[in-house]
């Protein structure tokens, strides 16, 4: 009999530059065994960044938990599409309804997990990735200016690394009427997903997290402090969040 045993772990820091942490992140299984990650990096200054992020995760996670199962592979597309257009309207809301908190918005990247499919969302710069046969890959893109431009060929990825408006985003919750997240069908054959905020690829490219991700003698509690450690000690400009996921399949009589 083929079994799936799951190791997860989840963390948020502030870094060492901010005075507050606007980023929220979270793990959840729900009734049938599928798992959701999600993280959420708010923006707007003055604490409400942080509401946008905790609207967004307290959305999605009590939609998830309250759910039996997620459904089909369509299923869960749609629902991760429904629901962040949801978010992004009650965002809209609390920012009308507050005139201090006009201009709060939040990146969202999530994933949702099951035996049968692995289907992730990306709506700003967080970041989604899955881990196959030793080799760390990147699923999502971010929707920053300057990674338009490098699509467009008037950048290179190296010159976009120190462009002034790298920070720039082009797509975030609460920024628009309408939220349109990327939706990516991942083989499901990925045994780790990862996902964190630009906290965390802002201090370290993917060659270095793959390297840390790959320390068999750490558990995965370890790797994921250890990545948080790494991003402080290279001045921690930024809030830093991950979400790590590792199944593992085995037999038993």
């Amino acid at each position: 009999m083929r079994v799936i045993n799951t190791k997860s772990f989840y963390l948020t820091d502030t870094g060492r530059v901010r005075e507050h942490n606007e980023d929220s992140v979270t793990i959840l299984k729900n009734m049938n065994g599928e798992y959701l990650l999600v993280v959420a990096d708010g923006m707007g200054g003055h604490r409400k960044g942080e509401v946008a992020s905790a609207l967004t995760v307290t959305h999605l996670g009590k939609r998830f938990t309250e759910s039996a199962s997620i459904g089909t592979k369509i299923d869960a597309v749609n629902w991760l599409s429904d629901n962040i257009n949801e978010i992004n309207r009650e965002i809209l809301d609390y920012g009308e309804k507050n005139e201090n908190s006009k201009g709060l918005g939040t990146t969202v990247v999530a994933a949702i997990v099951t035996k049968e499919f692995l289907i992730f969302a990306n709506i700003g710069d967080s970041s989604g990735y899955v881990m196959k046969n030793n080799k760390l890959h990147r699923v999502t893109k971010p929707h920053t200016l300057v990674n338009l431009l490098v699509d467009a060929g008037d950048l290179t990825e190296e010159q976009a690394k120190t462009h002034p408006k790298k920070n720039v985003l082009m797509k975030a919750l609460g920024a628009a009427e309408k939220a349109e997240p990327d939706i990516f069908d991942v083989d499901n054959g990925s045994n780790e997903i990862f996902l964190c905020s630009d906290g965390l690829t802002s201090m370290l490219n993917d060659e270095q997290i793959e390297k840390v991700l790959l320390e068999d003698n750490l558990t995965t509690e370890e790797k994921v402090i250890k990545l948080i450690k790494k991003c402080n000690a290279r001045g921690g400009t930024d809030n830093i969040s991950i979400a790590y996921l590792v199944r593992e399949s085995g037999d038993i009589a």
